[in-house]
């Protein structure tokens, strides 16, 4: 991959990782990633913003072979796919000082044993004079981490956001060109990372707002030399109310789930709510953890497993309580022979969403009509809740 221009004395550089499929051993990337670094050339100075993951650190060091010097490593946080070559980096430009903020220092330190005389911190609104490029440090915490940072570049009017408004996505091309397809991949990366800091992620937003933006460069998939593309997206899905969606998570071992999802998805459809079912023994998590952005209400689907919910319901269960969405409601269907306390189990491990719970419909067996009649009450009890959040 050669060096691609933004702006005079601006490129990026940086690795596609077309093939990658698993990121943190956790989720998944049907589209590959990239990793993305910046070159900024000063007067006086040159910096490099964030290096990456050392699975493709040859492609970075053949990048730079013809730049004789770097003056600075801006470290806009410490995750190793961003900074896990700075070591490398250190190694061939010796004169170069890290900069990132103070915690990202220790994090830094900590991660990759860099010597602490190589570090240079920067607060909040302190800028960098690279010689008719002027660097503006911007605190963003808990953007995923609590280290993160952006870079403004004044001069040219580019905003470096590092994970925040990135897609995971390959391409060979520059600029976000099919913006359905990075919709699409922005909204798996926001769902996926960014969803359950979303208070942060508000302040954020606010804090960027007033800058004269022409370009966003995040540090995973393509630049946007359309900020108001992904700038509106983040709005919708941080401050937008949920949709009349309901989103049914299940498992099912002989069919007693199944049906009843099937009945209820149907019961549900007839009044007007749109419903997104995820069988889990099939599931992309990150098509679900895409849906539950937008949902107003989750049912939980799951057999008895040993007097427990099924493992991939527990799974599903905690990704939700942990990507913490928008959701208004919870409610729990299920089935059972000789005993459960599966209703229990879940109901445990929804802390962290502000949720009013839906009585769950939980039978014995295989649905019968008083069931089916019990899962027409509970599709007309959404519909009122809908209703009454204003939203159907």
């Amino acid at each position: 991959m050669k060096a691609m221009t933004i702006k005079p004395g601006v490129s990026k550089i940086g690795a596609v990782h077309w093939e990658r499929r698993l990121f943190d051993s956790l989720i998944p990337l049907p589209d590959g990633t990239s990793y993305n670094a910046y070159l900024i050339e000063g007067k006086d100075k040159i910096a490099l913003l964030d290096t990456v993951d050392p699975m493709t650190s040859d492609v970075l060091i053949e990048q730079l072979k013809d730049v004789e010097k770097i003056d600075y490593i801006i470290a806009h946080h410490a995750e190793q796919d961003h900074s896990g070559c700075i070591p490398l980096v250190l190694e061939k430009y010796k004169e170069a000082k890290v900069i990132c903020t103070p915690k990202a220092k220790t994090y830094l330190m900590d991660l990759l044993l860099i010597p602490e005389d190589k570090f240079i911190t920067v607060e909040d609104g302190e800028t960098l004079d690279l010689g008719g490029k002027t660097l503006k440090f911007i605190h963003a915490p808990w953007v995923h981490w609590p280290e993160t940072m952006f870079t403004y570049l004044v001069e040219d009017k580019i905003l470096f956001t590092c994970d925040f408004l990135g897609s995971h996505l390959a391409t060979s091309e520059l600029y976000a060109t099919d913006e359905c397809k990075v919709y699409e991949a922005a909204k798996r990366y926001y769902a996926e990372i960014m969803m359950p800091f979303r208070n942060f992620i508000e302040k954020d937003l606010e804090k960027i707002k007033d800058l004269d933006i022409d370009i966003i460069a995040p540090s995973h998939g393509p630049v946007y030399n359309n900020p108001k593309f992904i700038l509106d997206a983040y709005n919708e899905w941080v401050y937008a109310k949920p949709k009349n969606i309901v989103v049914i998570p299940y498992a099912t071992m002989h069919g007693s789930v199944k049906k009843m999802v099937e009945y209820l998805q149907t019961a549900l459809v007839a009044k007007g709510v749109i419903v997104k079912p995820f069988d889990l023994s099939v599931t992309d998590i990150g098509e679900l953890a895409m849906a539950l952005v937008d949902a107003a209400t989750i049912v939980i689907g799951t057999p008895t497993v040993l007097t427990g919910a099924h493992p991939m319901v527990v799974y599903a269960t905690y990704l939700a309580n942990a990507l913490k969405p928008k959701t208004k409601f919870v409610s729990i269907i299920g089935s059972y022979n000789w005993g459960s306390r599966a209703q229990d189990q879940l109901s445990q491990m929804i802390t962290n969403l502000k949720v009013e719970v839906i009585s769950p419909v939980f039978i014995k067996g295989f649905p019968k009509e008083e069931d089916f009649k019990a899962l027409d009450k509970l599709a007309e009890e959404i519909v009122k809740k809908h209703e009454e959040a204003g939203i159907l």
